[in-house]
This record gives C-alpha cells, structure tokens and sequence, in this order.
C-alpha cells in the first residue's frame, strides 16, 4: 500500500481499522503546516469527530529527569495487560534547524513501543508554549477515533508553564524529583 496516495476514504478506513501505519499518516497531515493539507487534515478530524470514542485522557508533566518516560512505560505496560489499547503523544523540543523532534522520548519506551496494543507518537512542540502542540486535540481525537481506551499525553518537561494539556485530559499527573523544592 503506498501511503503517499490515499484518498480520504482510504485514510479514515484505516484510521477506524487501527492500521497504525495510516493513523500516523492521518496525524502528519494534521500537524502539517503545507496549504495543500488543511482540506484534507479538516476532512480526516470531521470523520474522526463522528466515529471517536470515549477514552480516558491522562497528561502528565514534570520536570526534565522526573522519569515521565520510564512511569509511561511501565504505566502503559500496565493498561495493555489487562487488554486495552494506549496510545503515548510525546511532546518533544524542536529542532531550530529541522523543525523536527529532538530529544525522541519514543527510544526511553523500549518495551512499550513493542508492544501491539500500544502506539507511540512523538511529535515537535514547534513554537507553541504549554508543553503540547498546536494539533494535540485533533491527534486525540484521530487516535479515539482508531479504538484506543487510553490516551497518555507527555509533555516538553520545562517547568511550571505546562498548563495547556490540563484543558485537554481528565486526569493531570505531575511527577516530581525528590529534594528539588518541589514540596513547596
């Protein structure tokens, strides 16, 4: 199948079927910033909206080291185990250079990302502040829309700024390090 020419049909047939290769085609466009995509990114989020269903949003933040990749990838082992599908929007610096992710929590879930029940998408902050990206509600909802039970959103990990993802989850998790003021 060349994924480069799906019609949107095609695209939002895989996306209900779950066929992973498609779900992060659907989200490139989403996230894409070429004029040519937002016909095509509006279509595959209105087919999503009607087909979503109910999941459990959790964000979580913390400072950079507070171990949110290594608590997700246990945390997400953990949810699979019992049978349900989660699906990990990390949210990475970005390159100045390439626009691109950096850092690639993706490589810190070694076992999770082997995982068939879960999915694991990094995408770049670029220059949004709050710790997600300006196209993190429509990856959610592309992402309820493919059958995930459970939706985990890591943040950048830059401190206290990092409140945009609390309007978008039901539960808001703060992880922090041990004898670094947090108590305060």
């Amino acid at each position: 199948m060349n994924l480069a020419n799906l019609t949107t049909s095609e695209i939002l047939e895989g996306i209900y079927e779950n066929n992973v290769a498609i779900v992060s085609k659907a989200i490139t466009i989403v996230e894409s910033t070429k004029p040519q995509h937002r016909l095509i990114a509006n279509a595959i989020i209105s087919g999503c909206i009607s087909k979503k269903q109910d999941s459990i949003r959790i964000g979580i933040t913390g400072v950079p080291g507070a171990g949110k990749s290594t608590f997700i990838e246990q945390f997400g082992d953990l949810i699979t185990s019992t049978g349900k599908k989660v699906a990990v929007l990390t949210i990475d610096p970005s390159s100045r250079r390439t626009k691109g992710s950096i850092l690639g929590d993706k490589t810190r879930m070694q076992e999770l990302v082997k995982n068939p029940n879960a999915y694991i998408r990094p995408s770049a902050s670029g220059s949004s502040l709050g710790g997600v990206t300006r196209k993190t509600r429509e990856s959610i909802v592309i992402l309820e829309a493919a059958g995930y039970d459970c939706i985990l959103i890591e943040t950048i990990g830059v401190g206290q700024s990092e409140t945009a993802v609390h309007d978008m989850v039901d539960f808001f998790l703060l992880l922090k390090i041990a004898g670094a003021g947090d108590e305060l």
